[in-house]
Formats: C-alpha cells, sequence, structure tokens
C-alpha cells in the first residue's frame, strides 16, 4: 500500500488549459490523460490526498470522475472545492475530508497538508515538510518560493514543496512523498542555477 499526494487537478476547467500552459487540446483531453496517468500508478488499496482544486464539474460529473479514479480517496478542501463537499454524493467518494492535516513521516517528524501556502507552517525549523497547492506555477509562487529562500538564507530550515499537479515533477500524476521531495529537489536546483546565472550576468553588464 502507497500514499500520493497530487493538487489543483481542475477537471473540466477550461481556462487552466491556457494559465497552466497544459498540454492538452481541451478539458475532455486534459481530464482523461490525468485519469489515465493516476490509475496507471495507483492502486486499490493505495490513498490519494488530493489538495485542493479538484473539479470544475458538476457534482454529477466530479462523482463519476472519483469512481473512475483507483484507491482511496482523502480530500483537503481548496477554494473551488465548494459544490463538491456540499454536495453529499460527490462528498461520500472520500473517506475523510479536512481543511488541514498533519501526517506522521517518522519518529519526530511530520508533514503539513493544506491547499493554500504557509511560511510559518508548524515545526517547520524542526525539519518538517509542508505539502501545499493553490498557486500553481504563477507569480504567487515565485512568492512563496522566495519565502522559502529567505528562510534558508537565515540559516533556518522550510521544506516547502508545490504539489500542483502541472509541475514538472508531478506531471500530471500522483506521486509518493519520496518522489515529490526527489522530484521538487532537482527541480529546484535547476531553477536556483539559472537565477544565479542571470545575476552573475547582470553584474558583468
Amino acid at each position: 500500500m502507497e500514499t500520493y499526494f497530487i493538487a489543483d487537478l481542475h477537471f473540466g476547467h477550461a481556462k487552466c488549459l491556457e494559465f497552466d500552459g497544459r498540454p492538452f487540446s481541451s478539458v475532455e483531453e486534459n481530464d482523461e490523460e490525468i485519469i489515465r496517468r493516476w490509475n496507471s500508478v495507483v492502486r486499490d488499496d493505495d490513498t490519494v490526498w488530493i489538495l485542493g482544486d479538484l473539479s470544475w464539474h458538476g457534482p454529477k460529473t466530479t462523482a463519476k470522475i472519483l469512481d473512475s479514479l483507483n484507491g482511496t480517496k482523502k480530500l483537503i478542501v481548496g477554494n473551488h472545492d465548494k459544490r463538491t463537499v456540499r454536495n453529499t454524493d460527490c462528498a461520500s467518494r472520500f473517506e475523510e475530508i479536512v481543511d488541514y492535516k498533519e501526517l506522521r513521516i517518522c519518529k519526530g517528524k511530520r508533514m503539513v497538508l493544506c491547499h493554500y501556502p504557509i511560511p510559518s507552517f508548524n515545526s517547520h525549523f524542526a525539519g518538517w515538510y509542508h505539502l501545499y497547492a493553490h498557486v500553481h506555477m504563477s507569480a504567487e509562487w515565485d512568492m512563496t518560493e522566495e519565502w522559502r529562500r529567505y528562510y534558508e538564507r537565515h540559516n533556518c530550515k522550510c521544506n516547502m514543496i508545490n504539489v500542483g499537479c502541472m509541475l514538472p515533477y508531478m506531471d500530471y500524476t500522483p506521486r509518493t512523498f519520496m518522489e515529490i521531495v526527489d522530484g521538487y529537489e532537482k527541480y529546484r536546483q535547476g531553477i536556483e542555477a539559472d537565477l544565479r546565472k542571470k545575476q552573475e550576468d547582470q553584474k558583468i553588464i
């Protein structure tokens, strides 16, 4: 049994195709491909935490999509999930629905799950992790990443990771905690190398 995480699936949300630069030509392709990728890794005895913004569809279609996804589903409520959680038929598809959750990783360490990024999340200085979503790959994510870098410049741990499905290390597929940590670390090393190069180029100019 594995535990997976993913967020900001936005099934049926046409504007997200352009906003995220999603590699799908229509909402139908978006929905079908995410379902396919989900079921390619998640088995019936696995658990998936969805960190908000599941669907733009009405409750009937959303319920059908949930039925087509393997595994036990748990929802961290996002700003676009109001219709989903109010509808008893949709809500019954989830084993758990909460706004915030702390999960144990190992002795003395946990992860904080919330749809929204929390820069000063519980015990960030003690090595806890925070998985969040909501900001996609927007300017808000740039600001969130700058908060993390600020803490690290002051020798304070801040293990915050965006698990929006559009991130390259997520690739529209639920990922395990270690897959997320490893994928994000490689991704951010590349981004920060680019930032250093730009700063060096500006000095030369």
